[in-house]
């Protein structure tokens, strides 16, 4: 994805996140299979952080894009991805880790619960 330090992108702790996503806002999990795995928040679309450029065309332009990894720093690159090409994206601080100790339900693709 090259450098793109130079692109600012908006940060937000996990309680200023909507609790569903819908058209308006979504949920973009840029973790790979494994992770995904293990578990993930209810609701979100997985595309994993080296598809997102391939795979553009799931992201919905018109909505607010939250994007998450593990701990913030995968996301963060996606986000500036995601803005550079129009894209409202925020980075979700501290990823699935801080959604996790927020207290936000993480599942398994079987509907269990899942971990970080």
């Amino acid at each position: 994805m090259g450098r793109m330090d130079d692109v600012e992108v908006t940060q937000a702790e996990v309680a200023e996140l909507p609790t569903a996503f819908d058209g308006s806002a979504l949920l973009l999990d840029v973790r790979e299979d494994d992770e995904w795995q293990q578990g993930h928040a209810v609701g979100a679309l997985h595309i994993p952080m080296g598809d997102v450029p391939s795979r553009l065309a799931e992201v919905d332009p018109e909505a607010t894009v939250y994007v998450m990894c593990h701990a913030g720093g995968r996301s963060q690159r996606v986000a500036q991805y995601l803005v550079r090409n129009g894209y409202r994206a925020v980075n979700v601080s501290g990823g699935i880790l801080a959604w996790s100790a927020a207290g936000r339900p993480i599942v398994t693709d079987g509907g269990g619960a899942g971990n970080a």
